[in-house]
C-alpha cells in the first residue's frame, strides 16, 4: 500500500483555470520524491494540495490507507497530523527562542506534556546541527540556521510524510549545504518525503524517485538516473539539458 496515493487531482486557485490537471502520483513509504520543472509548474501548489491548504476541485488523495476529505474539519486534522511542510520563507517566530519556536506546537496544539516536547526537541535541534541554539533568537542566527530551526519545527510534530517546499531557495549559497546535510540526515533514516527542489546535483543524491512537472502535469516520473542520464519525454530532456548547461 503506499504511504501517499494522488489519482486524478485538479486543483485550482481561481475556479476555471487549473494550477493542477489529472495529477496522477504514489509515494512509497521512506521514499523520497522529488518535483523538478520550471517555475509555475505546479510543484509548489501540489504540496499546499498534500498538506491540505488548497482543497482540489476533484480527484482523490489517500494517505496510509485513508481517503482524505478535504471538506471534512475532522479529516483535515487528521491529515495534517500526518504531514508537515517546510516553505522557502522560514516563519519563525521572532519574539521566541530556538527551543520555543520548536516546542510551541507540540504543547499548545497536541497538548503534549511539556518536559516529553523539550527532550525531543533537544534531540531534533541535534539532529541538525544546532543543538548549541536553543536559547538563541531568530535575529541572531543566519539563513540556513533558521531555516534548519523551521525543519526541526516541522519534524517536533511526528509527521509521517515531511513535504519541503524549496528550502534552499532563500539562503545565499554558501548557506545551502549546511541545509541539505539536515535533509541527507533525514533520508538516512527513513523519513518519507516529497521535496521540491532547484538543486539538481542533491535531487539526483537523494531521491528514489524524480516526477517532471509541467503545466499543471506530470510529464514522467522515473529514477534520478533515468530522468537526467535518459529521460524519456522530450519536454523533460529540455528542461534537463537547459538545467545541466546552467
Amino acid at each position: 500500500m503506499p504511504h501517499l496515493e494522488i489519482a486524478d487531482l485538479s486543483a485550482s486557485y481561481e475556479k476555471g483555470v487549473d494550477v493542477l490537471s489529472g495529477i496522477d502520483l504514489q509515494v512509497e513509504r521512506g521514499e523520497i520524491l522529488s518535483l523538478i520543472g520550471p517555475s509555475g509548474s505546479g510543484k509548489s501548489t501540489l504540496l499546499r494540495v498534500i498538506v491540505g491548504l488548497l482543497p482540489p476541485d476533484s480527484g482523490r488523495m489517500v494517505v496510509d490507507g485513508t481517503p482524505v476529505n478535504f471538506h471534512d474539519k475532522r479529516s483535515l486534522r487528521d491529515l495534517r497530523g500526518r504531514c508537515a511542510i517546510v516553505f522557502q520563507q522560514y516563519n519563525l517566530f521572532q519574539n521566541m527562542n530556538v527551543m520555543r519556536n520548536v516546542t510551541i506546537a507540540p504543547t499548545k496544539i497536541k497538548k503534549r506534556a511539556a518536559a516529553s516536547v523539550r527532550a525531543e526537541a533537544e534531540a531534533l535541534l541535534e539532529k541538525v546541527g544546532l543543538g548549541d541554539k536553543h536559547d538563541a533568537y531568530p535575529d541572531e542566527l543566519s539563513g540556513g540556521q533558521q531555516q534548519r530551526v523551521a525543519i526541526a519545527r516541522a519534524l517536533a510534530l511526528k509527521p509521517e510524510i515531511l513535504l519541503l517546499d524549496e528550502v534552499t531557495s532563500a539562503l545565499d549559497p554558501e548557506l545551502v549545504n549546511e541545509v541539505l546535510d539536515a535533509v541527507r540526515v533525514l533520508a538516512g533514516e527513513g523519513m518519507t518525503m516529497v521535496v521540491v527542489s532547484h538543486e539538481m546535483g542533491f535531487v539526483r543524491e537523494v531521491s528514489t524517485r524524480v516526477a517532471m512537472m509541467d503545466e499543471g502535469r506530470i510529464v514522467e516520473t522515473g529514477t534520478p538516473e533515468e530522468i537526467f542520464d535518459r529521460p524519456s519525454a522530450g519536454r523533460t530532456r529540455d528542461f534537463v539539458a537547459k538545467i545541466l548547461r546552467g
